[in-house]
């Protein structure tokens, strides 16, 4: 692929081209990671702190549900302490973004959070597959999580039927969605491989449910004792809240309109330039302020967040200033809009990619590689 041009559907670049976007992509991530110091420990350690309070606080009031005041904040002060958990502080510090601090409470290797998925499996799902493979059919397991078709270049069969019913389930359920990724539920049911094959991963997916199950379902509830239906109903719904919040976030920052997928074919030989040429291709970006970037762990920048994995994700936003004059420049696209615009745009592509192709699909303008 070094002597010919890099195209995908709309947007091609040349070898040369491609070289010189990713020197420039290059340069923006050396000078950040050669700035980073006390400005972003001092952030993640604020957010650590306040998601604690948060915690702690709702918690607290969800001892005192039997008042409708006191419930619906406490569910509330939950819920926005388990989307900051998952979003902002454990998909960032799982990311590896903090391990330059050497501190033992924001190293990758070791972070657990509250979540469903081991935070090991997750690090290899998430981490190496999916930001190596970011869009690729049958490489990145984020297309479709295994039960959803959410690409044309996925082959339909009467299954995706289902896919407006599988995809409100993975909503609600999105962290045991996230924690099946290492099953690989669309090989079992290809007959590739058994469910005794994935026995250890299940068997790690079952602890981990387990130990989240016991502690918001039975633990809690407990200790507060005549009050134990209120925090069980406070604990359930908070939960909803990350699950459906989460979703929307992730499924907007890579599957709505103008979003493109690849095959393993098109992306062998990639050069660096052209790797980031995929990233962008495959992301979109959300519009909002400080604090809607904040809940959404920074992942309205997915588009930066792509290009840069392991840059502490509270820097995305004035890197995008750059990355979007960037695009400007070679004349490539810079997806972004607002929530409810890219949320509707992702549920009409799972209404249409239920049904059978109206004609067969094929790729004019596939991205060549070198012989």
């Amino acid at each position: 692929m070094r002597n010919r041009a890099v195209r995908s559907d709309k947007y091609s670049l040349t070898p040369e081209q491609a070289d010189a976007f990713g020197a420039e992509l290059d340069a923006i991530r050396e000078r950040v990671i050669a700035d980073l110091g006390e400005r972003d420990t001092t952030y993640i350690r604020k957010v650590i702190k306040a998601q604690r309070t948060l915690e702690v606080g709702g918690r607290a009031l969800l001892f005192g549900g039997i008042f409708p005041p006191f419930w619906l904040a406490g569910t509330a002060m939950l819920g926005i302490a388990k989307i900051l958990d998952n979003m902002e502080i454990g998909h960032n510090i799982m990311h590896g973004q903090y391990d330059w601090t050497g501190d033992p409470a924001l190293s990758s290797k070791t972070f657990e959070w509250d979540n469903a998925c081991p935070s090991d499996q997750w690090r290899h799902s998430h981490n190496y597959m999916h930001h190596t493979y970011t869009n690729i059919v049958d490489m990145d397991r984020d297309i479709g999580y295994g039960v959803l078709r959410m690409s044309e270049d996925q082959r339909w069969s009467p299954y995706y039927l289902g896919n407006p019913v599988y995809a409100f389930l993975l909503m609600v359920l999105f962290q045991y969605g996230v924690a099946l990724h290492e099953v690989e539920t669309e090989r079992i049911r290809a007959g590739e491989i058994s469910v005794a094959d994935k026995r250890d991963i299940l068997r790690g997916i079952w602890q981990k449910t387990k130990k989240q199950t016991l502690k918001d379902y039975v633990a809690f509830p407990l200790l507060a004792g005549p009050f134990a239906p209120w925090v069980f109903a406070g604990n359930m719904t908070a939960n909803l809240m990350r699950n459906v919040w989460s979703y929307m976030i992730i499924f907007c920052g890579h599957f709505p309109e103008g979003t493109q997928e690849f095959s393993i074919e098109e992306t062998k030989s990639e050069s660096r330039g052209q790797w980031y040429f995929r990233q962008l291709l495959g992301s979109a970006n959300l519009t909002g302020g400080k604090w809607f970037h904040i809940l959404s762990g920074n992942l309205s920048f997915q588009i930066e967040h792509h290009l840069f994995p392991d840059i502490p994700a509270h820097r995305h936003a004035e890197i995008s200033v750059e990355v979007r004059e960037i695009c400007e420049r070679y004349g490539l696209p810079y997806n972004t809009g607002p929530l409810p615009k890219q949320f509707a745009t992702v549920v009409r592509k799972i209404l249409r990619l239920a049904l059978p192709d109206r004609k067969p699909t094929s790729r004019n303008d596939e991205m060549p590689h070198a012989a």
